[in-house]
């Protein structure tokens, strides 16, 4: 059996590596769709006049509820939407891929991370008021994403024959992708975590990752069953919970050493533009944190847009607003935290690497911690497989309709077990290849429709202060 494993891991590692020359190249050390991304998400964010800062006022206001309508078309409310989308990046990037990070690209990387974070709220503001715009509303069911605003969007500018393969492209890479990242990733990291926890306790049986990787198959599968509100309930109960309790001891362990923190933050200052033995130097800084920056919040890849399509919203803009909160809670903050976590526990130069390196510098200020990361790391990766499904679920439906739509589940599910056996270098490598491919057929489309989203926000917004002005209210 171990022999076996051993050939599926290697067999495996070929085939990404096949993938990382195919879809990958480097410009002056930085990987060509870094660079795609990072400037594509940098003309977005001046195109709609940093809405990433002015709409955070009435973003909030839609997420507590201010503007449901139970009696609008769609399958989830604001919350649920923001739970399902967040519950697909709030994972496990957020707590072993800043640890990476930091581990390959030294503390500077934090920066980096946070950059992405802030650029891809406008990008997630106008993928996300795009799959709204486009959104197909069937009988029973809320259809929408970069499929549907790639090929029917572009198709109204004349493009229709690029639309079809963009769309096509992006699904095929999605069903892919929510396989690695939303899948794999998570299941490897948590695995671990479990193993760790079991050996202290002494649980023999639970540190083999083949039980733990059978034990949480089953329970993904009695998820993803039930479909999209099933999915939107599970995550709506869980990402407040996870967050909630992630944030609460990091929180402890950053005031508990106020004193030191702006040693940290000058330590990740100089290490950002001065990153001494780090291999690529500033260039090698810069593509691990935007690199996990964007797994972190998955800005610009269009996946967040699937989820949010289906919401009970008539406002496109709206729906792209509330969104944008997103990157600014997962990644420039909940990133933040986990950060100055591992350089304020002083732990961040250990040898373990990912989700160990975290553990121990949350354990290192609060020993109760080990478990308690456990519990949270569980949750946090169970609730990104799950809602990564729908993705690569709506992008089968796209292409094929409901064929074949059982392998897909079983294949998921199978790759839920996959991810706890082979190794984590590999699965990372395969996470990043196929979110990052998503990138190319997504951004595109969004910076052809730029111009369009430019003009609703624009309405939009003269709207609302309008209305704001005839009730004596504070304009947004």
């Amino acid at each position: 059996m171990n022999q076996f494993l051993a050939r599926l891991d290697q067999g495996f590692d070929l085939w990404v590596t096949l993938l990382e020359r195919t879809l990958f190249f480097k410009l002056g050390g930085m990987p060509l769709i870094v660079l795609w991304l990072l400037a594509g998400s940098v003309y977005l964010t001046l195109r709609m006049g940093f809405i990433n800062v002015r709409g955070l006022g009435h973003g909030l206001a839609v997420l507590r509820g201010d503007y449901d309508d139970p009696d609008e078309v769609g399958e989830v409310s604001y919350f649920q939407a923001v739970a399902t989308a967040m519950s697909a990046t709030v994972g496990l990037g957020n707590i072993a891929g800043v640890a990476i990070a930091i581990q390959i690209g030294g503390p500077g990387a934090v920066l980096w991370i946070t950059v992405a974070g802030l650029l891809g709220m406008t990008t997630k503001f106008t993928e996300c008021t795009l799959a709204q715009q486009y959104r197909v509303i069937n009988d029973d069911r809320v259809l929408g994403g970069p499929m549907y605003y790639l090929s029917q969007g572009l198709a109204e500018q004349g493009l229709k024959p690029m639309g079809q393969l963009l769309a096509a492209t992006f699904a095929t890479l999605c069903m892919v992708g929510a396989l690695g990242g939303g899948n794999m990733f998570q299941a490897n990291q948590s695995s671990i975590a479990v193993a760790s926890l079991a050996e202290q306790l002494h649980w023999t049986w639970l540190s083999d990752p083949r039980v733990y990787g059978a034990i949480l198959s089953l329970t993904v599968a009695a998820v993803i069953i039930g479909g999209l509100q099933r999915i939107a309930q599970v995550a709506s109960t869980i990402v407040p919970t996870m967050v909630g309790l992630y944030l609460t001891a990091a929180l402890w362990i950053v005031f508990h050493h106020l004193g030191d923190i702006p040693t940290v933050v000058g330590l990740v200052w100089q290490s950002a533009w001065h990153p001494g033995a780090i291999e690529g130097g500033i260039v090698g800084v810069m593509v691990q944190g935007l690199q996990r920056g964007v797994f972190s919040n998955g800005a610009g890849t269009g996946v967040a847009a699937i989820a949010h399509a289906a919401t009970k919203n008539p406002e496109p803009v709206r729906e792209g607003i509330i969104a944008l909160l997103e990157p600014l809670i997962d990644t420039v903050l909940i990133c933040n935290l986990t950060a100055l976590v591992c350089l304020l526990s002083g732990v961040s130069g250990s040898v373990v690497n990912g989700i160990e390196l975290t553990t121990t510098a949350f354990a290192a200020e609060i020993p109760m911690m080990t478990w308690g990361l456990a519990i949270i790391v569980c949750l946090f990766s169970f609730s990104t497989i799950i809602s990564c499904f729908y993705y690569g679920e709506a992008c089968w439906r796209y292409l094929l309709g409901e064929r074949g739509l059982l392998l897909y589940k079983l294949l998921y599910i199978l790759g839920c077990f996959g991810g706890t056996i082979i190794g984590l270098e590999t699965v990372i490598r395969f996470s990043d290849v196929m979110l990052f491919a998503l990138g190319i057929p997504n951004m595109l489309g969004l910076l052809l429709l730029s111009n369009q989203v430019a003009h609703s926000l624009d309405a939009y917004w003269q709207t609302k202060q309008t209305l704001a002005i005839q009730t004596d209210s504070a304009p947004i």
